[in-house]
Protein backbone atom coordinates (compact mmCIF):
# COMPACT_ATOMS: atom_id res chain seq x y z
CA UNK A 1 0.00 0.00 0.00
CA UNK A 2 1.09 3.13 -0.73
CA UNK A 3 -1.45 6.01 0.78
CA UNK A 4 -0.24 9.57 1.89
CA UNK A 5 -1.07 11.06 5.29
CA UNK A 6 -2.84 14.17 3.06
CA UNK A 7 -5.03 11.09 1.44
CA UNK A 8 -6.08 9.55 5.04
CA UNK A 9 -6.64 13.26 6.07
CA UNK A 10 -8.73 13.88 2.93
CA UNK A 11 -10.24 10.95 3.37
CA UNK A 12 -11.53 11.64 7.23
CA UNK A 13 -12.88 14.76 6.49
CA UNK A 14 -15.04 13.75 3.47
CA UNK A 15 -16.67 10.96 6.46
CA UNK A 16 -16.85 13.77 9.06
CA UNK A 17 -18.78 16.00 6.36
CA UNK A 18 -20.77 13.22 4.19
CA UNK A 19 -20.10 15.64 1.40
CA UNK A 20 -17.05 15.98 -0.76
CA UNK A 21 -18.62 19.95 -1.70
CA UNK A 22 -18.08 20.55 2.52
CA UNK A 23 -15.08 18.45 2.53
CA UNK A 24 -13.40 21.01 -0.13
CA UNK A 25 -14.61 23.54 1.30
CA UNK A 26 -12.90 23.26 4.78
CA UNK A 27 -9.92 21.84 3.67
CA UNK A 28 -9.95 24.79 1.62
CA UNK A 29 -9.29 22.55 -1.39
CA UNK A 30 -11.14 22.73 -5.33
CA UNK A 31 -13.88 19.38 -5.49
CA UNK A 32 -12.22 17.42 -8.04
CA UNK A 33 -8.62 17.62 -5.74
CA UNK A 34 -10.47 16.53 -3.03
CA UNK A 35 -12.04 13.46 -5.31
CA UNK A 36 -9.10 13.00 -6.98
CA UNK A 37 -7.46 12.59 -3.66
CA UNK A 38 -10.64 10.37 -2.38
CA UNK A 39 -9.98 8.30 -5.81
CA UNK A 40 -6.23 7.75 -4.95
CA UNK A 41 -6.73 6.05 -1.66
CA UNK A 42 -9.40 3.76 -2.98
CA UNK A 43 -7.14 2.53 -5.27
CA UNK A 44 -4.95 1.15 -2.64
CA UNK A 45 -8.01 -1.05 -1.54
CA UNK A 46 -10.10 -3.88 -3.71
CA UNK A 47 -13.34 -3.22 -1.05
CA UNK A 48 -14.98 -0.04 -1.53
CA UNK A 49 -14.94 2.89 1.43
CA UNK A 50 -17.43 5.22 -0.20
CA UNK A 51 -20.66 4.98 -2.25
CA UNK A 52 -22.58 7.31 -3.95
CA UNK A 53 -26.69 6.53 -4.17
CA UNK A 54 -28.88 9.35 -6.16
CA UNK A 55 -26.71 11.93 -5.35
CA UNK A 56 -25.76 11.51 -1.24
CA UNK A 57 -22.83 10.08 -0.09
CA UNK A 58 -22.36 7.14 1.84
CA UNK A 59 -19.32 5.67 4.08
CA UNK A 60 -19.40 1.41 3.70
CA UNK A 61 -18.52 -0.47 6.65
CA UNK A 62 -15.46 -1.18 5.40
CA UNK A 63 -14.79 2.79 5.08
CA UNK A 64 -15.44 3.35 8.57
CA UNK A 65 -12.78 0.94 9.89
CA UNK A 66 -10.26 2.91 7.71
CA UNK A 67 -11.54 6.08 9.24
CA UNK A 68 -10.97 4.64 12.87
CA UNK A 69 -7.50 3.39 11.45
CA UNK A 70 -6.70 6.82 9.78
CA UNK A 71 -7.47 8.99 13.24
CA UNK A 72 -5.38 6.73 15.00
CA UNK A 73 -2.40 7.10 12.51
CA UNK A 74 -3.07 10.96 12.43
CA UNK A 75 -2.78 10.60 16.34
CA UNK A 76 0.27 9.09 16.62
CA UNK A 77 1.86 11.34 13.90
CA UNK A 78 0.91 14.41 15.48
CA UNK A 79 1.79 12.97 19.14
CA UNK A 80 5.23 12.80 17.57
CA UNK A 81 5.37 16.25 16.23
CA UNK A 82 4.24 17.53 19.59
CA UNK A 83 6.89 15.26 21.46
CA UNK A 84 9.36 17.03 19.16
CA UNK A 85 9.00 20.28 20.34
CA UNK A 86 8.66 19.03 24.08
CA UNK A 87 11.72 17.77 23.54
CA UNK A 88 13.37 21.66 22.35
CA UNK A 89 10.96 22.83 25.84
CA UNK A 90 8.06 24.10 24.55
CA UNK A 91 4.92 23.55 25.08
CA UNK A 92 3.16 21.49 22.55
CA UNK A 93 -0.07 19.84 21.72
CA UNK A 94 -3.73 20.31 20.97
CA UNK A 95 -6.05 22.63 22.88
CA UNK A 96 -9.20 21.87 21.87
CA UNK A 97 -12.61 24.44 22.43
CA UNK A 98 -16.09 24.78 21.73
CA UNK A 99 -17.75 28.14 21.87
CA UNK A 100 -21.52 29.04 21.61
CA UNK A 101 -21.93 31.35 18.53
CA UNK A 102 -21.82 34.52 19.94
CA UNK A 103 -18.69 33.89 21.90
CA UNK A 104 -16.72 34.28 18.75
CA UNK A 105 -16.67 37.51 19.84
CA UNK A 106 -15.10 37.15 23.39
CA UNK A 107 -13.00 34.08 22.67
CA UNK A 108 -10.12 35.59 20.72
CA UNK A 109 -8.92 37.79 23.03
CA UNK A 110 -8.38 35.18 25.86
CA UNK A 111 -6.54 33.05 23.11
CA UNK A 112 -4.40 35.98 21.01
CA UNK A 113 -1.42 36.44 23.44
CA UNK A 114 -1.67 32.91 25.37
CA UNK A 115 -0.82 31.19 21.13
CA UNK A 116 1.40 33.47 20.66
CA UNK A 117 3.65 33.15 23.67
CA UNK A 118 2.96 28.69 22.95
CA UNK A 119 3.27 28.92 18.88
CA UNK A 120 3.08 25.17 19.24
CA UNK A 121 0.48 24.93 20.84
CA UNK A 122 -2.37 23.61 17.93
CA UNK A 123 -6.16 25.68 18.44
CA UNK A 124 -9.05 23.69 17.53
CA UNK A 125 -12.35 25.65 18.26
CA UNK A 126 -16.00 24.72 17.17
CA UNK A 127 -17.94 27.56 17.02
CA UNK A 128 -22.05 26.54 17.01
CA UNK A 129 -25.19 26.88 19.40
CA UNK A 130 -24.99 25.91 22.91
CA UNK A 131 -26.70 22.63 22.91
CA UNK A 132 -24.06 21.39 20.45
CA UNK A 133 -21.62 23.32 22.59
CA UNK A 134 -22.74 21.26 25.73
CA UNK A 135 -22.72 18.06 23.79
CA UNK A 136 -19.28 18.26 22.67
CA UNK A 137 -18.41 18.48 26.52
CA UNK A 138 -20.53 16.18 27.72
CA UNK A 139 -18.83 13.35 24.86
CA UNK A 140 -15.50 14.73 26.55
CA UNK A 141 -13.90 16.05 23.25
CA UNK A 142 -13.44 19.55 24.11
CA UNK A 143 -10.85 20.44 26.76
CA UNK A 144 -13.08 23.47 27.95
CA UNK A 145 -15.88 25.32 26.32
CA UNK A 146 -17.48 29.08 26.30
CA UNK A 147 -21.02 29.25 27.43
CA UNK A 148 -23.45 31.89 28.61
CA UNK A 149 -25.66 29.18 30.15
CA UNK A 150 -24.57 26.41 32.59
CA UNK A 151 -25.51 23.23 31.60
CA UNK A 152 -28.06 22.13 34.12
CA UNK A 153 -26.89 17.70 33.79
CA UNK A 154 -23.41 18.11 34.04
CA UNK A 155 -21.19 18.54 36.61
CA UNK A 156 -18.33 21.20 36.02
CA UNK A 157 -15.97 23.97 36.67
CA UNK A 158 -16.02 27.13 35.59
CA UNK A 159 -14.52 30.53 35.51
CA UNK A 160 -16.29 33.73 34.81
CA UNK A 161 -15.00 35.71 32.17
CA UNK A 162 -17.13 38.65 31.65
CA UNK A 163 -20.78 39.71 31.57
CA UNK A 164 -22.76 38.95 28.94
CA UNK A 165 -25.79 41.91 28.07
CA UNK A 166 -28.52 41.26 26.20
CA UNK A 167 -30.41 44.59 24.82
CA UNK A 168 -33.28 45.29 22.87
CA UNK A 169 -31.80 46.40 19.52
CA UNK A 170 -33.66 47.99 15.98
CA UNK A 171 -32.27 49.53 13.00
CA UNK A 172 -31.33 53.46 13.69
CA UNK A 173 -33.55 54.68 11.00
CA UNK A 174 -36.87 52.56 12.01
CA UNK A 175 -39.83 54.23 11.67
CA UNK A 176 -41.39 51.99 13.64
CA UNK A 177 -43.00 53.79 16.87
CA UNK A 178 -41.67 53.51 20.07
CA UNK A 179 -41.24 55.57 23.31
CA UNK A 180 -37.98 56.64 24.69
CA UNK A 181 -38.83 53.76 27.70
CA UNK A 182 -40.82 51.32 26.27
CA UNK A 183 -42.83 48.77 28.41
CA UNK A 184 -42.34 45.02 28.15
CA UNK A 185 -45.78 44.99 26.12
CA UNK A 186 -43.68 46.38 23.42
CA UNK A 187 -43.20 42.93 22.64
CA UNK A 188 -46.42 41.47 22.01
CA UNK A 189 -46.40 44.24 18.86
CA UNK A 190 -43.20 44.66 17.57
CA UNK A 191 -41.61 41.79 14.48
CA UNK A 192 -38.94 39.80 16.81
CA UNK A 193 -36.22 38.02 15.22
CA UNK A 194 -35.36 34.85 17.38
CA UNK A 195 -32.64 32.78 17.26
CA UNK A 196 -33.09 29.03 16.53
CA UNK A 197 -33.74 25.93 19.12
CA UNK A 198 -30.87 24.91 21.25
CA UNK A 199 -28.91 28.90 21.60
CA UNK A 200 -28.00 30.38 24.73
CA UNK A 201 -29.25 33.65 23.64
CA UNK A 202 -32.99 32.53 22.95
CA UNK A 203 -33.29 30.81 25.98
CA UNK A 204 -32.53 33.71 27.99
CA UNK A 205 -34.99 35.61 26.35
CA UNK A 206 -37.60 32.71 26.67
CA UNK A 207 -36.99 33.34 30.48
CA UNK A 208 -37.76 36.62 30.53
CA UNK A 209 -40.66 36.27 28.73
CA UNK A 210 -42.33 33.48 30.66
CA UNK A 211 -41.76 35.25 33.86
CA UNK A 212 -43.11 38.72 32.38
CA UNK A 213 -46.44 36.56 31.01
CA UNK A 214 -45.23 38.21 27.63
CA UNK A 215 -46.21 36.40 24.14
CA UNK A 216 -43.81 37.60 21.72
CA UNK A 217 -44.70 38.43 18.38
CA UNK A 218 -41.94 36.35 16.49
CA UNK A 219 -41.72 37.09 12.82
CA UNK A 220 -38.41 35.40 11.46
CA UNK A 221 -36.30 33.00 13.54
CA UNK A 222 -32.14 32.30 12.10
CA UNK A 223 -29.46 30.37 12.86
CA UNK A 224 -26.59 32.65 13.95
CA UNK A 225 -25.83 35.77 15.69
CA UNK A 226 -24.73 37.33 12.78
CA UNK A 227 -27.60 36.40 10.81
CA UNK A 228 -29.88 37.95 13.32
CA UNK A 229 -27.85 41.70 13.27
CA UNK A 230 -28.15 41.30 9.61
CA UNK A 231 -31.60 41.06 9.95
CA UNK A 232 -31.86 44.09 12.34
CA UNK A 233 -29.86 45.95 10.05
CA UNK A 234 -32.07 44.98 7.31
CA UNK A 235 -35.24 46.63 8.68
CA UNK A 236 -37.27 43.18 8.64
CA UNK A 237 -37.33 43.16 12.95
CA UNK A 238 -35.60 43.74 16.20
CA UNK A 239 -34.26 41.73 18.55
CA UNK A 240 -32.54 41.38 21.85
CA UNK A 241 -29.17 40.92 21.19
CA UNK A 242 -25.54 40.41 22.87
CA UNK A 243 -23.99 43.92 23.41
CA UNK A 244 -20.79 42.57 22.02
CA UNK A 245 -22.19 41.23 18.62
CA UNK A 246 -22.81 44.59 17.82
CA UNK A 247 -20.47 47.37 19.04
CA UNK A 248 -19.42 48.10 15.76
CA UNK A 249 -23.00 48.77 14.19
CA UNK A 250 -23.29 50.64 17.68
CA UNK A 251 -20.61 53.03 16.99
CA UNK A 252 -21.19 53.15 13.54
CA UNK A 253 -25.00 54.47 14.40
CA UNK A 254 -26.93 51.37 12.37
CA UNK A 255 -28.06 50.07 14.79
CA UNK A 256 -29.42 50.96 18.53
CA UNK A 257 -30.39 50.12 21.68
CA UNK A 258 -33.73 50.41 22.74
CA UNK A 259 -34.75 50.97 26.30
CA UNK A 260 -36.50 48.67 27.82
CA UNK A 261 -38.28 47.92 31.58
CA UNK A 262 -36.51 44.57 32.83
CA UNK A 263 -33.38 44.93 30.26
CA UNK A 264 -30.70 44.45 30.03
CA UNK A 265 -30.88 40.82 30.56
CA UNK A 266 -27.47 39.81 31.99
CA UNK A 267 -25.72 36.46 32.02
CA UNK A 268 -21.49 35.78 32.26
CA UNK A 269 -19.68 34.33 29.72
CA UNK A 270 -18.47 31.41 31.57
CA UNK A 271 -15.23 29.08 30.75
CA UNK A 272 -16.65 25.06 31.57
CA UNK A 273 -15.31 21.76 31.85
CA UNK A 274 -16.13 18.42 33.33
CA UNK A 275 -15.10 18.73 37.25
CA UNK A 276 -13.18 15.31 36.56
CA UNK A 277 -11.32 15.96 33.47
CA UNK A 278 -8.10 14.69 33.47
CA UNK A 279 -6.43 17.76 31.94
CA UNK A 280 -3.46 17.80 29.57
CA UNK A 281 -0.55 19.85 30.24
CA UNK A 282 -1.57 22.32 27.57
CA UNK A 283 -5.23 22.34 29.31
CA UNK A 284 -3.62 23.45 32.93
CA UNK A 285 -1.58 25.85 30.84
CA UNK A 286 -4.20 27.78 29.34
CA UNK A 287 -6.30 27.39 32.52
CA UNK A 288 -3.64 29.17 34.77
CA UNK A 289 -3.49 32.10 31.80
CA UNK A 290 -6.73 32.70 32.12
CA UNK A 291 -7.08 32.98 35.67
CA UNK A 292 -3.80 35.35 35.76
CA UNK A 293 -4.64 37.13 33.05
CA UNK A 294 -8.66 37.72 32.76
CA UNK A 295 -8.80 40.85 34.49
CA UNK A 296 -6.61 42.36 32.25
CA UNK A 297 -7.65 41.20 29.02
CA UNK A 298 -11.07 42.25 29.82
CA UNK A 299 -9.86 45.82 31.13
CA UNK A 300 -8.05 46.17 27.84
CA UNK A 301 -10.60 44.49 25.52
CA UNK A 302 -13.95 44.53 27.50
CA UNK A 303 -14.16 47.17 29.40
CA UNK A 304 -16.22 49.57 27.11
CA UNK A 305 -19.47 47.33 27.83
CA UNK A 306 -19.78 49.45 31.20
CA UNK A 307 -21.06 52.50 29.63
CA UNK A 308 -24.15 50.78 28.57
CA UNK A 309 -25.06 49.96 32.73
CA UNK A 310 -28.55 50.32 33.52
Amino acid sequence: MNFTLHQLKVFMTVVENESITKASEELHMTQPAVSIQLKNLQAQFDIAITEVIGRKLYVTDFGRQLYQAAERILNEVSGISYQTQSFKGMLSGRLKLSVASTGKYVMPYYLKVFLKENPAIDLVMDVTNKTKVVKSLENNEVDFSLVSILPETLEIDQEILLPNKLFLTGPADNSFKINKHASKTIFESIPLIYREEGSGTRVTMQRYFQKANIVPHVKLELTSSEAVKQAVLAGLGFSIQSLLSIKNELKQNEIKIIPVAGLPLTENWRLIWLKKKKMSEVAKAFLLFIREHKQSIYKENFAWIEQYDK
